[in-house]
């Protein structure tokens, strides 16, 4: 995942311009520690990257100013106004108290800090082809609901955190186009065939 969603993060967090020398960054549900470790990078010397995950695990990468934290954003802000970038890809729509945690995710913030939210959303295969392709990714949202899987919860991100206080929020959607052994199709036959072993 990391390879395939890492560039298009950077690229956001780079039109924030608000990774540099001395920044204190956070990002919540980290993974494997890359997009963290790069981060680091950016906000050296000086700066701090803050990176929580429930699971610290997959960690691989280590920075001399990359600091690793174990621990879950609806339990509270990771720090109280501390960061001048807060960020998490791909976490909310599977946290089942998404509300409490945008609330301590914006709360983690220094006043006039960015935040960027990154959320898979599914519509774009309500009009996949083949229809045995749309049939498929249909089994699958309906699979995620059960499980209590929210591919809609970026829609909804914009009131949420206008509510919340922040300013200039914007948003952007990104469609993956893929054939067969691209990354992307790749990365979806890994993880079905790891939630079939499950």
């Amino acid at each position: 995942m990391s390879e395939l969603l890492d560039p298009m993060h950077r690229r956001h967090i780079e039109a924030l311009n608000v990774v540099k020398p001395g920044a204190r960054t956070l990002e919540v549900g980290c993974g494997n520690g890359s997009f963290s470790a790069w981060l680091a990078e950016r906000v050296s010397p000086g700066g701090e990257a803050v990176a929580v995950d429930l699971d610290l695990s997959l960690i691989e990468v280590r920075a001399p100013n990359l600091e690793l934290r174990q621990g879950d954003i609806v339990a509270g802000p990771v720090e109280r106004g501390s960061f001048d970038l807060v960020t998490a890809r791909a976490v909310l729509h599977h946290v089942a108290d998404a509300k409490t945690a945008i609330k301590n995710l914006v709360a983690s913030l220094r006043p006039g800090g960015a935040l960027l939210l990154i959320e898979p959303d599914f519509l774009p295969v309500s009009v996949a082809e083949p229809p045995d392709v749309r049939a498929f990714w249909q089994g699958w949202l309906e699979w995620a609901r059960e499980r209590g899987v929210d591919y809609q919860i970026g829609r909804t991100l914009a009131p949420r955190l206008a509510g919340l206080g922040l300013i200039e929020i914007g948003g952007s959607a990104e469609t993956a186009i893929y054939n067969g052994g691209s990354p992307w199709a790749n990365y979806w036959t890994q993880t079905i065939t790891e939630l079939r072993v499950i």
